[in-house]
């Protein structure tokens, strides 16, 4: 298989294939009703050959577990991000959380990221938004995925659903892999253009010429 193939190559050369993923989908206990969202493949099976490093945007941000779910309101394009049922709005406060936090990730080396379908902070897309009517429609995005999506827009996403369709999870593996090699290429470019900076000081004659 496909993924079993290019993870073993990449262990053999002791590369890591770091993958930003959502808490919840490890099974861990942080949805907003102290439950879970495990995904046996994702964390039994691709987690045998990728290193995880989890996001929970809505404990993280500092809300409860338990908590009141939240829904995102308005412009689909814009949207606030609201308690469902006290209707307090908690957009800047995600807002601000999810830029450091994006901000933080740019030293982890992630080569992908897999988010929690449907979630008002980490759906990757078709998340209800809510009018003014109360009325759902399918055309949101969660604020922490659409600001991870804008800060690294060439890495690799993903949703958890879609990856038990084989076709789109060989799609997304084959991504992550061509951007992996992308990743190498311009760390060796910034190799050799450092390896010809220094070269270039080392052996310039020593003297003081100001207008050079």
């Amino acid at each position: 298989m496909l993924e079993k193939g290019v993870f073993v190559m990449a262990n053999d050369r002791q590369d890591k294939i770091r993958i930003g993923i959502s808490t919840c989908l490890l099974g861990e206990n942080v949805r907003y009703n102290g439950g879970h969202a495990l995904d046996r493949f994702l964390k039994d099976t691709l987690g045998k050959w990728v290193e995880y490093v989890p996001v929970c945007p809505e404990v993280e941000c500092g809300f409860g577990i338990p908590r009141e779910t939240f829904r995102l309101v308005g412009d689909p394009v814009n949207p606030r991000f609201i308690t469902g049922r006290t209707k307090i709005d908690y957009t800047d406060r995600m807002l601000t959380w999810a830029r450091r936090r994006v901000a933080e990730l740019e030293g982890e080396d992630l080569l992908g990221f897999i988010f929690k379908s449907d979630s008002p902070s980490s759906g990757m897309e078709r998340v209800k938004v809510y009018d003014e009517k109360g009325m759902p429609q399918k055309k949101g995005v969660g604020l922490f995925a659409r600001t991870f999506m804008e800060h690294f827009p060439m890495t690799p996403v993903e949703e958890e659903g879609r990856l038990h369709d084989p076709v789109l999870r060989e799609n997304f593996i084959e991504r992550i892999f061509t951007y992996k090699r992308y990743c190498d290429i311009m760390e060796g470019k910034n190799r050799i253009g450092n390896l010809v900076e220094n070269s270039s000081m080392s052996t310039r004659p020593f003297s003081w010429r100001p207008w050079q």
